[in-house]
Formats: structure tokens, sequence, C-alpha cells
């Protein structure tokens, strides 16, 4: 694998110290990097790349804890509703339509767009058939991703297609967890994704906490996003959707629930004694209404909380610069304009991220022995200008779009730059995915 020099940015570490240094090289060798700092005086000449970086802002790659690769197809067929009549009405009689070429393409849809954007690293759920083709998809384009396929076995709404016994969706996980995780050199691993604890059983969730255990394996689900879906649990299962799931053996380290928004002081204390993960969604909860989640109290807690955008046919769009944003912003009329700094939420965007996969020593900052997961932003731009003053890390968090995002390497691989994905053949993605979305549309009922 060639070298690469990236000359002369201004490199925001995210290292312990949270360094930003300005006129920096970096330094990359095969799929690590090897030195940060001044190292383009000896190593100009021996690189076999070097990437002018003059004029750009250096960050390590975006780490999302929570995205739907296969809904990537549906965006903009479910705006305006909330949670469960978005499940019941459009998403799940959509992913039940699917098939394999479907969930190759839309998977490669979502990557190109995350791609783009300086995403380097998702956590994935995707639906109950076909996941086979998604890791195709995530295995050719060269992304980092903890994936699996969602597991559901319970529920009186569930799409027929969808319905799986729960012997079934063990086996299904297990073998799809044997053949892809630490597939293409260790960048896919695998997580048993139950969706939630409405569509499973207890059977099932019990289960998937044992074997989880056993194989030392990621659990990725979804917890408290939603009053009636909380309503739902505690009727059937008598406790709330955190003590319920503590109760089966589904929390700790190795596990990333999404959205806990709605949450009393006993499920935050169990996430914080479980050493539970939380990924934070604010733009998809705003958007069904679901609510906001108490991310600076988790945080202060010392619960580990990342960021992500969740799926494309529920926020319409997989943009970690928007959550970001988003993030920094809706909680501060309620605790003050200082609860989530810029740096707090770049922390949640990268480290926080790497902390939730048990990878803080690999991804998650820009130092020496780490994994080359690298994002070059171009802000020299009216949007985001002047910035001869300005902090680089308010410029990424408050001003940067994704489309300033000029390179993405993941494992010291440029995946995106120069307007190209490397991997991707983005006109026939787009070309096959108009085909495909008619074709799912007709399928579930939902043509117009």
């Amino acid at each position: 694998m060639p070298s690469v020099l990236i000359k002369n940015g201004t490199v925001i570490t995210m290292d312990r110290a949270r360094r930003v240094v300005e006129r920096c090289d970096i330094l990359v060798e095969d799929d690590r990097i090897r030195a940060v700092g001044d190292v383009g005086a000896s190593c100009d000449g021996g690189a076999d790349r070097v990437i002018d970086a003059t004029g750009c802002i250096v960050i390590p790659g975006l780490i999302q804890t929570h995205v739907h690769l296969c809904q990537a197809l549906f965006r903009g067929m479910s705006d305006d509703m909330e949670l469960l009549d978005w499940l019941r009405l459009r998403t799940w009689p959509l992913e039940a339509a699917h098939d394999e070429e479907s969930i190759y393409y839309s998977a490669l849809l979502g990557i190109a767009e995350l791609l783009r954007g300086g995403t380097t690293c998702v956590v994935d759920m995707e639906t109950v058939n076909h996941t086979e083709n998604a890791f195709r998809a995530i295995a050719e384009s060269g992304i980092r991703a903890v994936s699996g396929k969602v597991m559901m076995d319970w529920g009186d709404d569930v799409p027929e297609a969808l319905r799986e016994t729960g012997e079934h969706s063990i086996v299904a996980s297990v073998e799809l967890a044997d053949k892809w995780d630490g597939a293409a050199d260790g960048r896919i691993r695998y997580a048993f994704a139950p969706r939630f604890a409405v569509s499973c059983s207890d059977w099932l969730l019990r289960e998937v906490g044992r074997i989880a255990a056993r194989r030392g394996a990621y659990i990725h689900t979804h917890s408290s996003e939603n009053r009636g879906e909380i309503e739902i649990v505690e009727a059937e299962r008598g406790a709330r959707n955190i003590i319920y799931l503590d109760r089966v053996g589904l929390l700790g380290p190795r596990t990333i629930l999404a959205h806990c928004i709605h949450l009393d002081q006993s499920e935050l204390d169990t996430l914080k004694r479980t050493g539970t993960h939380v990924a934070h969604c604010p733009s998809v909860n705003l958007k069904l209404a679901s609510g906001i989640a108490p991310a600076p109290e988790m945080l202060d807690m010392g619960i580990n909380v990342g960021l992500g955008a969740d799926g494309a046919g529920g926020n319409n769009n997989l943009d970690q610069f928007v959550e970001m944003r988003l993030a920094a912003l809706i909680h501060k009329p309620r605790l003050g304009p200082t609860v989530m700094p810029a740096l707090r939420v770049l922390e949640m965007a990268t480290r926080g991220g790497a902390t939730a996969l048990g990878m803080e020593d690999e991804i998650g900052s820009i130092e020496p022995g780490k994994k080359a997961d690298i994002v070059l932003l171009d802000l020299r731009k009216p949007h985001a200008s002047p910035g001869a003053c300005a902090d680089p890390v308010s410029r990424v968090v408050y001003s940067a779009h994704s489309s300033d995002v000029v390179m993405t390497m993941v494992d010291g691989q440029v995946a995106y730059g120069g307007g190209q994905l490397t991997n991707i053949d983005e006109s026939e993605v787009l070309d096959r995915c108009d085909e495909a979305i008619v074709r799912l549309a007709r399928r579930a009922g939902l043509a117009r």
C-alpha cells in the first residue's frame, strides 16, 4: 500500500490534549498514521503520494453510531409522521418489499452520501432479509462498519415478510456473524440487532444477550424513542425499556442503544452502571416529533454518547455535520448557552463513537499508530469565512457543511477525493436506486 503525506493543514487531532496544530503534516503508511507534526521536510521525497492541505482543516473520520443503510432508498417516502405510524404504514412495508438487488444499491447509496460527507465508520442496522448484500456493498465501498441483520419475531403489526421465528432469527444472525465479523481486513464487524422490544419476544432478546456475551459481540438496538413505544413495553413486559433490557441481559459495554429520549433517573443510573453506550440522533428525533434526548445529562453522568443520523427514510439525510450542529444547539434553550460547546459535540462525533465500539485505541483521533481514517475540509467559502481568527473546532461544528469535504480516507485509502468516489460508480447507483424504489413502492402498495 502506498505511503501518503498530507501536507500543511490545520489538524484538529482530537488527541487526549485536544490539540489543534496549524501548518501540520500527517504521514500515512499502509493503513496507519505514522507521524503527525513537522514531518514534511524528511518525507516529501519519500512519500508515494503528497496531498496539499494548505488552507484546509483536517479532522478524524466522523463516526456515526446509528444508521440504517437499507432505508437510504426510502428517502422522501414518509414525511410528517410519528414513529409508530412511520414504521407500520411506511417503513416496515417498504423493508418487506426489499429484494437482493435493492438492498445492495440502497446500501451503496447511503455509503456514497456518508463518504462524501466525511463519515468513515458507521454502526448500521439492516432489515430482516438479504443482509448478505448489504455486507457486500460495505466491503466493496471501503467504509468501516459494524452491521447486522435486524431481528423481529413479535408484534401483530409486523408484515408477514418481516416476521421470522426467534430460532430462525438467531441461526441466520449467527451465520452472518461467522462469515462477516472481521471481514475486509477487520474493517467490518458484526452486531446482533434486535429491532426493539416492541418487535422482539422475551425469548429472542434473552438469547441475543446470552450469545453476544459468549462471543464478545456487539448489540445494537433501539430504546425509549417514543412514548407510545414505552407504554407498549411497560404493558407487555412490566417495566420501562432500559430496566427491561437490563433484566434480559442486553445492556453492557458492547451495547449501543439508539435514541434514549424518555428516561427516568433509574434508567439513567442503569445505563451508567452497565457501561452501555447511547447514540444521540437529534434530526430524526425532531422530525418524527419523538422528543429531545437528555444527552448533556448523560454525558455529565459519564455515560458515553455518540452521534448518528439514523436512516434517510426518517431523517432524509445522513449528514453528520447537520447532527453536530443540532446537537450543539437544541439543548441550549433548556440548559444554557455553554452546555454543549463545539468541542464536546465534535468529541461525540469522533472519540465518542470510537469508545462505543471499543476502538478508542484505533480510531477517533489523529495520532501516530492509529488507523488512517482522515477527512479534509475546505472551508475557504463564504458560509465558513473569515477563518483567520476563528476557532477551527467552532468552524467545523457550527459552520461546515458536508459539501465542504474534499477528501475522505479510510484505512489509508482515499475513498472520496477530487469530487469522485473511488470504489462506487455513483451514476450507476443513482440510476439503479430510481428503478428499485419504483419496484418496492409497487410491492408495498405505496406507488403514486
